[in-house]
């Protein structure tokens, strides 16, 4: 993202988070509660702003389409669960000229090990499974595989689903292993497996273990992979379009893949599904895809209510957290750091930039095919984009859909809200900066605080400072809220500033376990500096 619109984005966010919000209880609600309500979007006009900024994605979608000679692309943008726009573009078959359209199907490869990993965590969810059991449990063929040291641990399937398991990258030899039937797979288990790893130890991504993944969909579900997806994920989310095979798809909805050689396009033979499809045999359309992003941004923020008919939210949030750490870059260019850093979930990769603090993302590369899916769980924003070129490239325009996005102001991620006892804090501690008294400090202060430091030495330190900011001092801005028991805010003197925080403590009813007043320039906010930035 270009320096220019990085700042602009830091801005905004820092401008949302000072924003003035009210905390509404419910009825019968304790102002001593340490519930917080869900955190919120507080622009009334975000959506309008994603709206408007449509027609510079699209400008920017067909530019990356023209300059990379794509057949043929569709691409959504999913907003708050929903598709808020789609469009497609070029050719899903070249010689007879056909077009894309919104409901043409693509497949998607790599992009199913996130159906692999919520078929799993449907099972364990169920009791059927363990995510720590030994994989050989259930893929009896793992007992004879040969670890390289005699303190290996046994693979386990939360191995399998973190690319942990030890076993060596296979990207270019797994897209050729899609028609292995379940006999041939089993064989090549039996036979061996060479590991570059111990398990447990390092990120290596493999294909063969989602493979095994799959086998133990099959093996503890009693039904072919294929049709457990099916009839537990896909028709439960309305994804009719979504299949493993594409002969089951009509000729004229199908997107014919191609590479270019020679500065033309050659037609790829399509590969059929088998016992390597969980790693990668997927087909599907913009509009289905939005739905799978739209159920996976549907986990945030964390709630009461009805939950989705195919996971519960707090395991599709297991499936978008970091389980494997996959290393980090900070690369300096023009003067600004871009950070990289993350690992792998289950199924999604996981990753934090300059700019979003959770990304989560996966694309997806056959020969013929590129594709990939990302979102913003914070933000409540997503991007699909699929197409017909092998391994297509679809990061930099998507960076780009975003970078459009940010600056038209609509990505300022969720405001965390306060709970009622935090908000209740922060007012008497506003109280005791302007003016201490014991019964009050008393009243707010967990056991630990007059420990750690006495009420007299706090009482004088915090006179101190309001002297010598000159008094008179009044917040300014809402209170920055990082969770339901910890915020930070400025108050503004009559020479000063003046940045007060607090965290309460494990208890109930929650107090004060640190109480923080230093110093300010006048100029800054009591919010966070963005994750890079000069010092």
């Amino acid at each position: 993202m270009r320096p220019t619109s990085a700042s602009r984005l830091r801005a905004r966010v820092r401008a949302a988070a000072t924003t003035c919000t009210l905390l509404l209880l419910p009825a019968g609600a304790s102002a001593q509660s340490s519930v917080a309500p869900p955190a919120r979007f507080a622009d009334p006009e975000r959506l309008a702003r994603i709206q408007r900024a449509v027609p510079r994605i699209d400008s920017l979608m067909r530019a990356f389409m023209d300059r990379n000679r794509v057949p043929g692309i569709a691409y959504g943008i999913v907003v708050d669960g929903r598709l808020q726009h789609v469009a497609a573009m070029g050719l899903r078959e070249v010689p007879s000229r056909a077009a894309v359209d919104t409901s043409t199907v693509f497949r998607i490869a790599s992009m199913t090990k996130s159906f692999t990993a919520v078929a799993i965590l449907q099972l364990r969810d169920a009791g059927k499974l363990s995510l720590d059991d030994p994989a050989e449990k259930y893929v009896p063929e793992l007992r004879t595989l040969k670890y390289p040291t005699t303190d290996a641990p046994r693979i386990t399937v939360r191995h399998l689903m973190s690319h942990s398991a030890g076993f060596p990258e296979d990207n270019p030899w797994g897209d050729q292993q899609l028609d292995r039937t379940d006999a041939e797979l089993g064989q090549m288990i039996r036979q061996g497996i060479p590991l570059s790893n111990v398990p447990g130890v390092a990120y290596e991504y493999s294909n063969y273990g989602f493979a095994i993944l799959g086998r133990i969909v099959q093996n503890v579900s009693g039904q072919p992979y294929a049709t457990y997806i099916r009839d537990k994920v896909l028709r439960p989310l309305g994804m009719t379009s979504t299949t493993m095979q594409s002969r089951d798809v009509p000729a004229a909805r199908l997107a014919h893949g191609y590479r270019l050689q020679d500065g033309q396009w050659l037609e790829e033979a399509p590969l059929p599904d088998g016992s390597f499809g969980a790693m990668g045999g997927m087909l599907t359309s913009s509009a289905d895809l939005s739905r799978w992003v739209g159920l996976m941004l549907s986990a945030w923020p964390a709630r009461d209510g009805a939950e989705s008919p195919v996971l519960k939210r707090s395991s599709l949030r297991e499936m978008q957290q970091s389980w494997r750490f996959a290393g980090s870059s900070a690369v300096l260019q023009g003067g600004n750091i871009n950070l990289s850093t993350g690992g792998y979930g289950f199924g999604l990769r996981i990753t934090q930039n300059c700019l979003f603090n959770h990304i989560v993302a996966h694309s997806g590369g056959l020969p013929g095919f590129g594709s990939q899916m990302r979102w913003l769980p914070e933000h409540g924003v997503g991007i699909v984009a699929l197409g017909n070129l092998t391994y297509t490239g679809w990061g930099p325009p998507i960076d780009q859909a975003l970078e459009v996005l940010a600056e038209a102001g609509s990505l300022v991620p969720r405001a965390v809200q306060p709970s009622p006892v935090l908000a209740d804090m922060h007012a008497k501690a506003i109280r005791l900066v302007q003016r201490w008294e014991q019964p009050l400090a008393d009243s707010v202060a967990a056991m630990n605080l007059f420990r750690d430091e006495s009420a007299p030495r706090r009482a004088a330190e915090i006179a101190r400072l309001v002297n010598a900011a000159g008094g008179n001092c009044q917040p300014e801005g809402a209170m920055w809220v990082e969770n339901a028991l910890r915020g930070v805010w400025k108050m503004r003197c009559a020479n000063g500033a003046l940045q007060v925080g607090i965290t309460l403590a494990p208890t109930e009813p929650a107090r004060i376990q640190q109480f923080t007043v230093m110093s300010i320039p006048v100029d800054r906010q009591a919010v966070p500096g963005p994750v890079c930035r000069k010092q």
